[in-house]
């Protein structure tokens, strides 16, 4: 991997960059009706079943995500003039049109987050593109723009970047090694990394049920200040990754809320999806 240029800076000189990530993964997790072999666990719960039993709970568990969940999370970004990056599951996007049609006549961005919510990992070098090229026409079938972006479920493989470089793809979530873009160019054509952030993500509810929202959002504000303030040798972003059947609760919104009037009260902050990021660190820091 090749280092990043420290001599670049954001638009207008911004001190910080924020890419908020919604991910819209219901109606595409594993259940029996759709031939899957394993049922999705009732995470709110931290139960998993040990027996191929469908459960039509969980699923209306998921459901929520794509009715109040992603109402409520849709306010706020419209409230707070917030472009947003969607990683989408192909397949849940097919299935929640108004969903695809919010990210379209937005400023937001879809991102691929694969054609179904699956473990993209078990997929063969055939199988894994044909995966990533379905997701993608889906999405720009969905959407009218065909993603440049990908994150997967968890985990991918050693061909992962590569297919996406031969696909067309400017950049890859897979990542948590930093605040900051970076090429690679182990993937035969460079292709911009974005890391994510897994220790601000809103999956922490699920993760450690005695979270509170007040305790997520301290340690969301906190990681917003301390890169707003920090003097780092290359431009920061924060990465805030949200998901509509999680945050979208009524007793977690409230936190989401906060989080984004206290961003807004900062002037030197450039909010933008992970595609605007990738470009501008592109035009700024040519590939090697």
């Amino acid at each position: 991997m090749t280092a990043s240029a420290s001599h670049w800076s954001w638009p207008d000189g911004k001190r910080l960059a924020l890419s908020i990530v919604v991910n819209v993964e219901e109606g595409s997790e594993y259940s029996l009706a759709e031939g899957d072999a394993i049922t999705e666990p009732v995470d709110e719960l931290g139960v998993s079943l040990k027996k191929p039993i469908r459960n039509y709970g969980n699923e209306s568990n998921y459901r929520y995500g794509l009715g109040p969940g992603f109402r409520r999370i849709a306010a706020l970004l419209d409230e707070y003039a917030i472009p947003a990056t969607f990683t989408a599951a192909a397949l849940s996007l097919e299935r929640a049109p108004h969903i695809a049609r919010y990210i379209a006549d937005g400023p937001h961005e879809p991102c691929s987050h694969g054609w179904r919510w699956i473990h993209q990992f078990r997929l063969d070098e055939s199988e894994e593109r044909e995966f990533i090229c379905k997701a993608a026409e889906s999405i720009e079938a969905s959407t009218g723009k065909r993603p440049v972006g990908w994150l997967s479920r968890y985990l991918h493989t050693e061909n992962t970047r590569r297919l996406l470089a031969e696909e067309g793809f400017a950049y890859h979530m897979d990542d948590y090694s930093g605040d900051s873009p970076f090429w690679d160019s182990s993937c035969g054509r460079p292709m911009v990394i974005l890391p994510y952030a897994l220790d601000s993500n809103d999956m922490k509810f699920w993760i450690d049920p005695s979270l509170s929202p007040q305790q997520w959002l301290q340690y969301a504000i906190d990681t917003f200040d301390w890169l707003y303030e920090e003097r780092a040798p290359q431009p920061q972003y924060m990465s805030l990754g949200l998901h509509l059947r999680i945050i979208g609760r009524p007793g977690r919104i409230g936190a989401l809320q906060a989080f984004f009037r206290h961003v807004r009260s900062h002037k030197d902050v450039w909010i933008a999806t992970r595609e605007q990021i990738a470009a501008h660190f592109a035009r700024q820091v040519p590939a090697a």
